[in-house]
């Protein structure tokens, strides 16, 4: 490719081979304008390296290398005006190689990227590519979250009215961008997490700022945009919405919120998106060089250079002037790698040579960052705290508008300069500068996206905010052999404040030099690209403008230089080891350069080709590749002679190995032949004797299957034949049943229709008898006169009968469907009208029937028509009375309608007086649940108090226990004043035996007496116990005398103890037994109230119109019927719970007493979650039970304890008997010489032996033969043992000699040795690689280095020294981890003995130092966290939920150490009740002069109360106690704790008791002084008080319950403020101070003294008012709170995250001997 013309491809194979021939690395410097095609280029030479290396894995590290091209191109690249891709910051990438020159990795650094972009486009310009991207995807269903839109709905994409690019689609790029960050493993929840971010901004830059006035902003409420951006966020809408109008302002010691105008606002939000979408890049540009990183060692590397380009646009700002004074430097570059070097090395080498001249920009880099050059000014103007952009150009044209000639000043323009570049004139505007250096961002809107919970990217993003950061935005630099990143390198944690003020043009100035740096110590090629025109046209060239791009960049004085130069060049000692194979020995002589000369003078014929220098040869171009090929001929004709020769030697080889190995072949399958034979006839024989066994098999296995079958067949059809006969005898028995009934329905049915058939007979028959009186009646009826006076008027009363029937019958239909209700009362008026209408029809049909007979009548009609006026009055007289009818009627209607109207509103009244009846019931039922849920809340703290009250007792019997222990040690150890000798092993180890020997007694409290009876025997104890002796009998009788005296008050103490639990007992049932009952009557009291509501509501139905199955009383019944039905459920719930319990107790009366140590009750850490009344009462009855159990464990404790003082005192006198049988042998020891002291003990000890032998002999013969027997065995194996030793110690002084032989052979050589060959010749120790281990998180200690563990990490470990840098809980972990391998190796007796050591060391450590808080505090957190760290790993489920997998791998596997829990909790409380000790001893000085006598406010208690005699402040005495004090103790207390690693649920129970410690003193101080009793203390102490709420809540603590405390104290005061005079006033306080006492509110009222003259005392009528109001109070008479109560402590379970395996134990510490496994 070199012969080629000019292509990036040739660049890129040249400097890859230089990078291998010489071993040195490249840079490809690729450089132009903007538009030009350096990315382009940039990118093709890195597709040329992936393609020609390869990666040296399968990891394919070059597609990685090139999928980083679309990210940063899609991130860092938009349309200008002058190129549609280009690069808007600066990359150089490093592409590592390894030995054999494979791509193993790479490495990127940017450059100013240019921020102001994201935020403002000009026309025809668009935004970086990656928004157009994302919103050309927002129809994705992944995108649906983000809501976006088209690019021209976002301000910050359609400032430019040009969003589209022609021939790119934004769709497919998008692809394109996502797989990339796929490949370079780019998860796909952090991508949807980089595109949300994006999405932000986006949204960020629609939100609308409104004036509010001319100096303040308002987002409007409610800001869609605004929602969206803090949705996605994961922040708060108030505090974004705020903090975007406003901005904080900080002084010497006040800070202020002030709001700023729309402008400001509107610059605040840009900055704020121009930050994260900064933070955006340089957190993608990590992750790529993380994915682009390799482990393998870089043996070098070539860079390629992707800068941006020349730039000149109508308006030129910061970013504009950055570039182009980074292209100067790189001009700079240019000319000193091309003109100077290169014509300077020639003079140097006296090469004849004509200069060149060149333009130097020297100048103008001078210009810009010289000493008060443009920078320097800048930076200095950016100090000033009114600089201004103005200012700054007054200065610019000051300092060079005389005095530099590249530096103009434009004609119309006071603030703009020009500077005259290498490439042409820019005039840059002045406006922008300053900020854009400055590149400030609103703190508090980073600690708002900070605050972020929901999502975790954006957290990442500014985790290392508090760090030094760049202004410029450039990515951090991973890798490389320099840091050429924006960011400072971090040498010193003291300049990160420094370079923290560092502007942007001052790191972009350092960052360029450090470019620069690795650019001159790599070999450059440079790769200049000509923009063929400036409109972007496809096939068209500018002459004019190449040309003046060429003598820009000075490639024209390049090509003169080529034309005229020597490109190539070598030192001599360099072309000899090169081309040493194209000469012959003869060539070769001792010269060098003599050599070489001629060499060149028989290999290139032409001498102008090559020039000789003083130390190099200098070759034209082409002639090193000429000499190239000629090694190259060589070495290939070298090499095929060395191939012909050796693939003869290895064809020779592989001949004769075949022909061996056909041989052995040949023999082999012979072989394998004869035995295939062979095993074929014993196979065939073998075969034929298990066809016979086998074809006897399957007969007789086929004959037993088949006598099974039979047998089976037989079995079941008999069993078929009996069911069925027994379900033939079923069903024919059922049948006569059925028939039985069925008969019996049948007769019963047929007596009943014949019942029937007899009374409608007889019906029928007394109907046809009335039918004939009836005729009889009518035939007597129908004679003439009778039928004349019948006939009168008779059609007409017919006619208007049957409209008064119609009419009746519609009024009657209209009443009875109005007033069904009334059926029942109106049944008889219906029935008289139905009877009446019969009777009107009967006499129809009569006159029907006659209608026949009027023409016969016709003669009459004449006498009729007179009697035609006596029925018109008779009609007159019907028709009144029709009226009358018709008006009674309407009269009953409307009365009916009132009595149902009235009827209606009395059953409204009763449905709401149901309702009112069933709302207060259930308002009854719920206040009386809530006070039976708070009793029994109630009652369980209380328990929880009685349980650490009794566990209190206990441990204080322990320590009197102890204390008789000690005293019974010391009656037997502790000599009189007197001279003593001491071993000094003995002396030196004295503390360790005595707290060895405390823990063998808690343990092997059984084998006390054996033990010290062995160690009686002990010679060495007989010598140094030799004048003790005498001592001690001398003491006998006076300790034997204190011993029964300690004795009789331990019998006292018990008894006394025997008591008061009987008491307690006693109330403890007696109490239980009430509650039940009242608990029962409770429940009889509701079910006699519901049963009686229910029979008033039933009377009040029955009264009223609804009837009881009216829909409002169902459901009212229903109702009560369900609380009726949830209280028999209640009750069954008690009952179950009472026999549970039953039982429960007396499953645990028969366990062991060993059994009974289990773990406190584990639902008292779930106390808060209790809710129902079910589960609080038995978590109630349950902390009986456990509080009955202690006690029974302190009775057996006792009691062990007793018999132990018994033992104990049965060996101190074997003991002190012993010694008087010693003195004499000790005596009869010390008068012989040394020689025979042994064997006269040895004597001694065989004459006891015999003695004891002839006891036991005489007591029990087969007892004693067995005796004999071992301690025969015993005497032998001592014997055995001595010939071991002495075998061991004649072995040991062997290799002794032999040692010391060694050392005096070498202190000899070491003499022989001369200093000078000792010094140049020193020994280099060889570090030999380890492999690392996978730590287990245990650790391994021996049994001998228990005592040393305990004392080095609990007895001297000081809180205020080592442990103050440790990690929180170290001591606990490492304690837990010796456990875990104790548990691991299931060692019982080891982890038995760790955990009592560790136990009682606590209480030791605590005992001696229990005085100080840090100590305290400090071993409270570890025993919390040794307590938590057992359940953690204990492999309980409740335990394991938020635990990894590794750690429940780490989990407990051999013990159950559930007893050590119960015990390490109690321990924990009794640090805790020591804590609060320590605490209220420190709280307690300060509290009375910092609540009540300081003045907080000052001159507000300025006057003193009249008519008081003058009291000295504690202030005056002390003069140092305040409320700053307090607070600045509780200050201390909270970190101490914090800073322990307490867990945060019982610092918030100790603060709450710190709280109650300081309300009960203060009020109780408040009750007993008169001249604390005014209006202004009242308001200092509501001061106080707030003072101490505020701090609760700058710690957060608000929801601890410490403010309830305080709650007495705070009523005190509003009750010192408020007024007493009237009724009103006493109502008020009444109700006010619910937390006080009425003692305590009249002691108040009675000690009120006025301090002013506008106050008045209060009235004694106006207290005993007070006092009748408050006499109904059912609570305690006493006036002044306890301020020894302590709220009963839980610790609830905390696990811990930190993993095992990676704690490191510090060297501090001093427990070099455990071992990590």
């Amino acid at each position: 490719m070199g012969d080629m013309d000019p292509h990036i491809f040739a660049v890129a194979e040249e400097a890859y081979k230089q990078m291998a021939r010489d071993e040195r690395n490249q840079s490809i410097i690729v450089s132009g304008e903007s538009g030009a095609g350096k990315t382009v280029s940039a990118k093709y030479a890195m597709r040329f390296f992936a393609t020609v290396s390869g990666s040296a894995s399968e990891a394919n590290v070059e597609e990685k290398v090139l999928a980083s091209n679309p990210i940063m191109e899609s991130i860092g690249n938009a349309k200008t005006t002058r190129n549609d891709n280009s690069s808007r910051f600066g990359k150089y990438i490093e592409i590592g190689f390894d030995k054999k020159y494979h791509i193993i990795g790479a490495n990127m650094r940017t450059y100013l990227l240019e921020k102001s972009r994201v935020v403002f486009q000009a026309d025809e310009e668009r935004n970086y590519h990656i928004f157009y991207q994302l919103c050309a995807s927002a129809h994705l269903p992944e995108f649906k979250a983000l809501k976006l839109g088209k690019a021209d709905d976002f301000h910050y994409t359609k400032q430019g009215r040009n969003p589209v690019i022609d021939g790119t689609d934004d769709a497919k790029e998008m692809s394109t961008t996502r797989n990339a960050f796929t490949l370079l493993g780019v998860n796909e929840s952090y991508q949807l997490g980089l595109f949300q971010i994006l999405a932000s901004i986006l949204h960020l830059g629609n939100i609308e700022v409104k004036d509010r006035d001319s100096d303040s902003s308002i987002i409007p409420p409610n800001n869609g945009h605004l929602s969206v951006f803090c949705e996605l966020m994961g922040v708060t809408y108030q505090d974004m919405s705020h903090w975007l109008c406003h901005k904080k302002l900080k002084t010497a010691t006040e800070t202020y919120i002030k709001p700023i105008p729309k402008l400001q606002a509107i610059n605040a939000r840009d900055a704020l998106a121009k930050h994260i979408y900064a933070k955006l890049f340089n957190w993608i540009v990590d992750h790529v060089n993380k994915a682009l990183h390799s482990t393998v060692k870089q043996h070098s590397f070539i860079g390629v250079l992707d800068i941006y380009g020349f730039e000149t646009f109508e308006i030129n700002s910061f970013e504009q002037f950055c570039i182009n004074y980074a292209n100067e430097k790189l001009q700079q570059q240019f000319n000193m790698h091309v003109f100077k070097l290169e014509q300077e090395e020639y003079m140097k080498e006296q090469i004849p040579w004509t200069l060149i001249d060149f333009y130097d920009n020297q100048p103008c880099i001078n210009l810009i960052e010289a000493k008060m050059g443009i920078l320097d000014l800048l930076d200095e103007e950016c100090k000033m705290p009114k600089g201004s952009d103005d200012s700054w150009a007054q200065k610019l044209y000051n300092t060079h508008l005389k005095t530099c000639a590249l530096f103009e000043k434009p004609r119309m323009s006071n603030k703009a300069f020009i500077i005259q570049h290498f490439a042409d004139k820019v005039e840059y505007q002045c406006d922008g500068f300053l900020e854009k250096n400055k590149d400030t961002v609103n703190e508090e809107q980073i600690h708002v996206l900070k605050a972020s919970k929901k999502f975790d990217l954006l957290v990442e993003l500014f985790q290392d905010e508090e760090k030094a950061t760049s202004p410029t935005g450039a990515a951090p630099a991973t890798g490389g052999r320099t840091r050429l990143s924006v960011k400072p390198v971090k040498n010193k944690a003291g300049q990160a404040s420094k370079e923290h003020k560092k502007t942007v043009g001052l790191q972009f100035r350092n960052s360029l030099q450090l470019l620069m740096e690795t650019l001159n110590a790599t070999t450059p090629h440079y790769v200049r690209c000509i923009k063929p025109n400036d409109y972007k046209y496809a096939f068209t060239f500018d002459p004019k403008r190449a040309v003046q791009q060429l003598r820009a960049c000075g490639v024209l004085e390049t090509i003169r230089i080529s034309a005229a130069g020597f490109p190539s060049r070598w030192t001599y000692q360099e072309f000899f080891s090169r081309y040493r194979v194209l000469m012959k020995q003869k060539d070769v002589l001792t010269d060098r350069k003599m050599t070489c000369k001629n060499v060149l003078e028989k290999l290139v014929q032409d001498p102008d080709k090559y020039q000789f220098g003083k130390t190099k040869i200098f070759f034209r171009a082409g002639q090193v590749a000429y000499l190239e090929k000629l090694r190259a001929d060589k070495l290939r004709a070298a090499c095929i002679r060395i191939q012909k020769t050796i693939r003869c030697w290895l064809a020779r080889k592989k001949y004769l190995r075949m022909k061996h190995a056909a041989t052995t072949i040949q023999r082999y399958v012979r072989g394998y032949q004869a035995r295939c034979l062979a095993n074929f006839l014993r196979r065939t024989r073998a075969a034929i004797v298990i066809q016979k066994y086998q074809r006897m098999y399957v007969q007789k296995t086929c004959y037993k299957r088949k006598q099974a079958a039979a047998l089976a067949m037989q079995c079941i059809l008999r069993a078929y034949m009996a069911r069925q006969l027994y379900k033939a005898l079923l069903r024919e028995h059922k049948a006569i049943i059925i028939q039985k009934m069925i008969r019996g329905w049948l007769a019963r049915q047929w007596y009943k229709r014949t019942l029937e058939a007899i009374v409608y007979l007889q019906c029928c028959i007394r109907r046809m008898r009335a039918k004939r009186e009836l005729k009889k009646l009518k035939i007597e009826a129908r004679s003439v006169e009778h039928f004349k006076k019948l006939n009168i008027g008779m059609e007409n009363k017919i006619m208007q009968l049957q409209r008064r029937i119609d009419d009746q019958n519609k009024e009657n239909r209209s009443l009875s469907e109005r007033l069904n209700s009334l059926e029942i009362s109106h049944a008889a008026e219906s029935e008289r009208l139905r009877v009446e209408l019969t009777r009107l029809r009967g006499a129809e049909e009569d006159a029907k029937n006659n209608a026949n007979k009027v023409t016969s009548l016709l003669e009459e009609l004449e006498r009729l028509r007179k009697d035609l006026q006596n029925t018109q009055k008779e009609k007159k007289a019907i028709e009144d009375w029709a009226q009358t009818y018709q008006d009674e009627m309407e009269k009953m209607i409307s009365e009916l309608k009132e009595q149902n109207h009235l009827l209606k509103n009395e059953k409204n009244d009763l449905n709401r007086l149901i309702q009112e009846q069933s709302q207060q019931w259930t308002e009854k039922m719920q206040r009386a649940l809530k006070e039976e849920t708070q009793q029994l809340e109630y009652d369980l703290n209380e328990e929880r108090s009685r349980y650490q009250n009794l566990l209190t007792e206990h441990l204080r019997l322990e320590e009197k226990y102890d204390d008789l222990k000690e005293e019974i040690t010391l009656a037997v150890n502790v000599p009189k004043p007197g001279h003593r000798r001491t071993d000094s092993t003995h002396s030196s180890n004295e503390s360790e035996c005595t707290y060895n020997s405390e823990f063998a007694e808690s343990e092997e409290g059984t084998r006390g007496g054996e033990d010290v009876s062995k160690a009686i025997l002990d010679m060495s104890l007989f010598l140094k116990l030799q004048k003790r002796v005498s001592e001690l009998e001398q003491e006998k009788q006076s300790l034997q005398n204190e011993l029964d005296r300690r004795e009789e008050q331990f019998q006292r103490a018990r008894a006394r103890d025997d008591e008061e639990h009987k008491k307690a007992r006693g109330a403890e049932l007696e109490y239980e037994s009430l509650k039940r009952q009242e608990l029962e009557s409770e429940n009889k009291k509701l079910k006699h109230d519901l049963n009686k509501m229910r029979q008033s509501l039933r009377g009040s139905a029955e009264a009223g119109s609804a009837a009881p199955g009216s829909p409002v009383y169902t459901v009212l019944l229903d109702q009560l019927n369900a609380s009726n039905e949830e209280l028999e459920v209640r009750k069954e719930e008690v009952l179950i719970l009472r026999s549970q319990l039953v039982s429960q107790k007396e499953a645990m009366q028969h366990k062991d007493e060993k059994e009974t140590m289990t773990e406190p009750l584990p639902y008292i850490e779930d106390v808060q979650k209790l809710t129902d009344a079910k589960e609080i009462s038995q978590a109630y009855m349950g902390l009986k039970e456990t509080n009955r159990l202690l006690e029974s464990q302190l009775q057996a404790q006792r009691r062990s304890h007793e018999n132990e003082v018994e033992a104990l005192r049965g060996d101190l006198q074997s003991v002190k008997e012993e010694n008087n049988r010693q003195q004499q042998l000790l005596a009869q020891n010390l008068q012989l010489p040394p020689e025979a002291r042994i064997e006269a003990s040895l004597q001694h000890e065989i004459t006891r032996l015999t003695n004891e032998n002839l006891e036991l002999h005489a007591a029990d013969p087969k007892e004693y033969k067995a005796y004999r027997i071992s301690m025969l065995r015993r005497m032998v194996d001592l014997m055995e043992q001595l010939e071991k030793q002495d075998k061991t110690v004649r072995k040991l002084k062997k290799q002794l000699k032999v040692f010391a032989k060694k050392i005096n052979d070498l202190e000899g050589c070491q003499m022989d040795v001369s200093p000078g060959q000792t010094a140049d010749e020193p020994v280099h120790p060889v570090n030999i690689p380890r492999r690392e281990k996978d730590f287990q998180g245990m650790l391994e200690y021996k049994k001998e280095d228990e005592l040393k563990l305990v004392k080095n990490l609990i007895l001297e470990l000081k809180p205020r020294g080592v442990a103050v840098n440790l990690i929180p809980g170290l001591p606990a972990y490492i304690l837990f981890m010796c456990l875990r391998h104790a548990d691991y190796i299931n060692d019982d007796q080891k982890v038995r003995s760790l955990l009592t050591s560790v136990i009682n060391s606590i209480k030791k450590i605590l005992k001696k130092r229990g005085d100080e808080f840090e100590t305290v505090s400090f071993w409270l957190s570890n025993t919390c966290r040794f307590l938590h760290c057992l359940k953690q790993y204990s492999g309980d489920e409740q335990f394991m939920k938020h635990n990894t997998s590794k750690q429940n791998d780490h989990c407990l596997s051999n013990f159950d150490l559930a007893e050590y829990r119960q015990v390490l909790s109690d321990l924990a409380i009794q640090i805790y009740q020591q804590l609060i000790k320590c605490m209220e001893n420190i709280l307690h000085p300060m509290i009375v002069s910092g609540m009540l006598e300081h003045e907080t406010i000052q001159g507000v208690s300025g006057v003193k109360p009249t008519g008081l005699r003058k009291r000295t402040s504690s202030i005056a005495d002390e003069g140092t106690y305040t409320l700053d004090s307090i607070i600045r103790q509780l200050n201390s207390f909270h970190s101490i704790m914090c800073q322990h690693g307490t867990d945060p649920e019982l610092i918030k129970q100790v603060v709450k008791q710190q709280f109650y410690i300081i309300g009960a003193v203060t009020l109780n101080n408040l009750l007993l002084r008169k001249d604390m009793c005014s209006w202004s203390k009242g308001m200092q102490i509501r001061y106080n008080v707030s003072q101490l709420e505020e701090w609760l809540r700058d710690k957060n603590l608000m929801t601890c319950g410490a403010k309830e405390t305080l709650e007495p104290l705070i009523q005190a005061a509003q009750l010192l403020q408020v007024k007493k005079k009237t009724d009103e006033d006493a109502e008020a306080i009444c109700s006010m101070c619910n937390g006080l006492s009425t003692a305590q509110i009249v002691k108040v009222l009675n000690l009120y003294t006025p301090v002013n003259a506008f106050e008045e005392r209060v009235s004694v009528q106006f207290i005993r008012t007070i006092q009748t109001r408050l006499r109904d109070r059912k609570e305690s008479p006493q006036l002044l709170m306890d301020t020894k109560v302590i709220y009963p402590v839980t610790f609830p379970f905390n696990p811990s995250s930190l993993a095992l395996e990676t704690i490191q134990i510090p060297s501090s510490l001093n427990v070099g001997f455990l071992t990590r496994v």
